[in-house]
């Protein structure tokens, strides 16, 4: 049975749909939209309008953006001769909150999974493969996540790029700062030991 009347359900329900909204959080949203001034529910609902048509993919790293190139790749002090390839933007979000890494990224917008029916051209791995032509390219850091998925993905880089001479790496996965080895699964535990180095 449904609580609320048409418009409310209706704003509940597509808010429930978004990934991560559950119907409690998306009730709360909606009441709370619900009690915005008429201006800024405009200023809201433009920015979603906004966004949905104008952001796009970014010429070369595939980021999303507003413009023809991204603000990383257009910045002239990155160093353009090291691509790390993550899978999403949230990855390359969180490699940029670290503040430590200078060069530019490579977004495939998914992993090769074959379970789901996802395969290496329903990512963007040809886009990748058409920056590696640029002479200046040194490196290219594999950064997908720890998963099948990810590792399968990672492993299918690895074996187009090096035939082209160009460096490729994978990050380092192990143990989780202020986790217990007890805990941790053998795959993750071999990796980490793999993946040690000198102190």
């Amino acid at each position: 049975m449904k609580l609320y009347s048409g418009h409310i359900n209706r704003l509940i329900d597509e808010l429930a749909a978004l990934p991560g909204i559950g119907n409690k959080s998306a009730q709360r949203l909606a009441f709370y939209i619900i009690g915005m001034s008429k201006e800024r529910a405009e200023r809201l609902s433009q920015a979603i309008l906004d966004a949905r048509a104008n952001v796009h993919y970014c010429r070369y790293c595939q980021n999303l953006t507003d413009t023809d190139v991204c603000p990383i790749c257009g910045d002239p002090g990155r160093d353009h001769s090291t691509i790390m390839v993550v899978e999403n933007p949230q990855d390359l979000a969180a490699y940029e909150k670290t503040g430590r890494y200078e060069g530019v990224y490579h977004v495939l917008h998914g992993a090769i999974s074959p379970m789901l029916g996802i395969g290496p051209d329903d990512i963007r791995i040809k886009e990748l493969l058409e920056r590696l032509k640029d002479d200046t390219v040194k490196e290219v850091i594999i950064a997908t996540n720890s998963s099948l998925e990810g590792e399968t993905t990672a492993m299918y880089i690895s074996k187009l790029i090096k035939p082209l001479g160009i460096k490729v790496t994978r990050i380092a996965s192990g143990v989780p700062v202020g986790g217990d080895l007890e805990y941790i699964d053998e795959v993750t535990l071999l990796r980490a030991l793999e993946g040690r180095t000198e102190i």
